[in-house]
């Protein structure tokens, strides 16, 4: 019997196979629906909570004054990022990770989210819960004594705190923001200067709850020399050391336990200390021979063990440290603690403490000696102020914090631990050294006159990026031109010699004479040096810069400027900063950016 035709059995099966495959497909894109909308959902949830993180702690910087207060609001913080980090790191967002395009997106969040998770709950509430148990008027001095305890209490939770933040800091740091869409790589940006700013923050309070028990005789008395920096006379850190003191220190006390002036020390045959051929070749013999040019090298390391050896010599006391301050850091001071009153009848206030001291009293005085005895008068005050307790403990923690910012209070510690944790930090006085994040150039400038003329000299810096390209890791690779520009703003009234100088150093009266050092980033190479005059660039290396030095006269009245353009070595900072010698006014930063394309 003939079999009876049938269906033929390949196309048959083509047909079973695709309606398989449809099957299988459509249920791969309803758990792709489904994962988007789970990822979607916790995404949107995890925004909600991020945002409401941010809010409370805007409120939490807001309340810094209030540890009590603080401490309640980062828990409310913690439990916000515990819930973001939940919703952003389950494994269907993990999985989504791996996905071209949308997956760098998504661990970027998930990166972002853990690390700010890691600060509000491991690295700040620790910091915060122990900032919550004294009250901050606990730092003020009662009768020339600090209480000791809130820096030691606290010092554990700081340093884990710190250390957290590191961790947190160098976790965002390292997310490739090229793969980024502009919202999520702007994102980072934000979170990463955010949590740098943090991290340094965080740094400081380790660094002096380590540090100050240290220094103020905890483990024994202690003696530090200060050293006040006249801003009328540049030199490279500040000014000429014009009054001196020395501050005792034994479990908390502090008290002045000498004071004398520069006429005090005398000229040194030679360099109290060796210096090093790079120094000799750049600056001479002239910081190690007189007290008033120890800050001419811009290296406060050098500047605080050639004073120790110097006021070794003339009293025979070992001091712990060196300790440098000016005028204007005084001012900070007397904004917190408020007027005091000199010997001489003298109201010293934070509004004409800086005219005052650098240049009214060489109006009233025409001895040297006197004019050091009152600037060492208006010191010894304010610092019995700051002894006493008078002002607010915050105030005066802000203005400390302002003045080191500005590179007006400077340290040197001759205990090693203590100067590593110095190390790095802007009161250690350092060279201007660069990272990662930010290549420096120094503009540092010195009276030539022998004079009190830069109280009159403004000195305007500027910096930018003349060519640059940012390549796909972030870095970039360019030349910067750094330009400073000098003005004798002197009266054409008649000023006292003290001020002009006289004549008496081989410069016309009423001419002010600057000597220059500028500094490039370590391994960058120069290109171009131009200065307005008829004079040219000296120079040499120091510790891996190329130091250009100079030579500017103006009479009343005259300007002139300095251009340096020079080339990054290869790709790195993306920023470039100009470090200058502090000077009598608001310090500004002067930095510019290399944009990406």
């Amino acid at each position: 019997m003939t079999p009876a035709p049938s269906t033929p059995v390949l196309p048959h099966a083509f047909r079973v196979a695709g309606v398989v495959f449809a099957a299988v497909l459509g249920g791969i894109l309803v758990l792709a629906v489904a994962a988007a909308a789970w990822i979607g959902v916790r995404g949107l949830a995890a925004y909600g909570h991020l945002s409401d993180a941010q809010t409370a702690a805007a409120l939490a910087r807001d309340s810094l004054t209030d540890p009590a207060a603080a401490a309640d609001t980062v828990a409310v913080i913690g439990e916000d990022t515990a819930q973001a980090r939940e919703l952003t790191t389950d494994p269907i967002w993990r999985a989504a990770e791996a996905l071209p395009w949308v997956g760098p997106q998504l661990a970027a969040v998930s990166t972002m989210t853990m690390a700010v998770d890691d600060v509000a709950g491991s690295a700040l509430t620790p910091l915060v819960e122990v900032a919550g148990t004294f009250d901050v008027d606990a730092l003020r001095p009662q009768d020339g004594r600090l209480d000791l305890a809130p820096f030691t209490t606290i010092q554990d939770a700081a340093a884990t705190s710190a250390a957290e933040l590191v961790d947190a800091t160098a976790a965002v740091a390292a997310i490739d923001r090229d793969a980024l869409l502009p919202p999520v790589r702007d994102a980072v940006g934000d979170l990463s200067a955010l949590l740098t700013e943090t991290r340094d923050g965080a740094g400081a309070v380790a660094r002096a709850t380590a540090l100050l028990p240290a220094m103020l005789g905890a483990d024994g008395p202690r003696t530090y020399l200060l050293l006040f920096q006249n801003n009328a006379e540049w030199r490279s850190l500040g000014g000429i050391t014009g009054a001196v003191a020395a501050i005792h220190t034994d479990d908390g006390a502090l008290s002045l336990s000498a004071q004398g002036s520069s006429s005090d020390f005398p000229r040194y045959d030679d360099a109290v200390l060796p210096l090093d051929d790079e120094v000799l070749g750049i600056y001479g013999t002239r910081p190690g021979r007189y007290i008033q040019n120890v800050t001419q090298v811009p290296d406060f390391t050098i500047s605080g063990a050639l004073a120790q050896e110097m006021w070794e010599r003339e009293t025979g006391e070992t001091v712990d440290g060196v300790i440098a301050v000016d005028p204007v850091a005084l001012s900070y001071l007397l904004e917190a603690t408020g007027p005091v009153t000199l010997p001489t009848g003298d109201e010293l206030t934070a509004e004409n403490a800086v005219d005052l001291l650098l240049n009214e009293v060489y109006f009233r005085y025409e001895i040297p000696a006197e004019q050091d005895a009152f600037f060492a008068a208006a010191a010894a005050a304010v610092f019995q102020a700051v002894a006493d307790g008078d002002g607010d403990p915050a105030a005066l923690l802000s203005a400390l914090t302002r003045a080191g910012d500005e590179h007006r209070l400077l340290l040197w510690s001759d205990h090693e631990e203590d100067q590593a944790l110095l190390a790095d930090t802007t009161l250690a006085g350092g060279l201007p050294a660069t990272d990662d994040d930010t290549a420096r150039f120094g503009v540092f400038l010195n009276d030539g006159t022998g004079s009190k003329m830069d109280y009159y000299v403004t000195a305007e810096t500027a910096i930018g990026w003349d060519t640059c390209m940012v390549d796909e890791a972030g870095a970039a690779q360019g030349e910067a031109t750094v330009s400073v520009t000098l003005t004798n703003a002197a009266p054409d009234a008649p000023l006292p010699d003290y001020i002009t100088g006289g004549g008496g150093f081989g410069v016309p009266a009423g001419t002010a004479r600057t000597v220059g050092y500028l500094y490039l980033p370590e391994g960058w190479e120069l290109i171009d040096a131009e200065i307005d005059g008829d004079v040219g660039f000296g120079g040499g290396t120091h510790d891996g810069r190329r130091v250009l030095t100079f030579e500017l006269d103006l009479e009343s009245g005259e300007q002139a400027s300095v251009f340096v353009t020079a080339r990054a070595p290869e790709p790195g900072a993306r920023t470039v900063e100009a470090v200058s010698t502090p000077r009598i006014g608001e310090t500004t930063e002067v930095v510019a950016t290399c944009p990406r394309a």
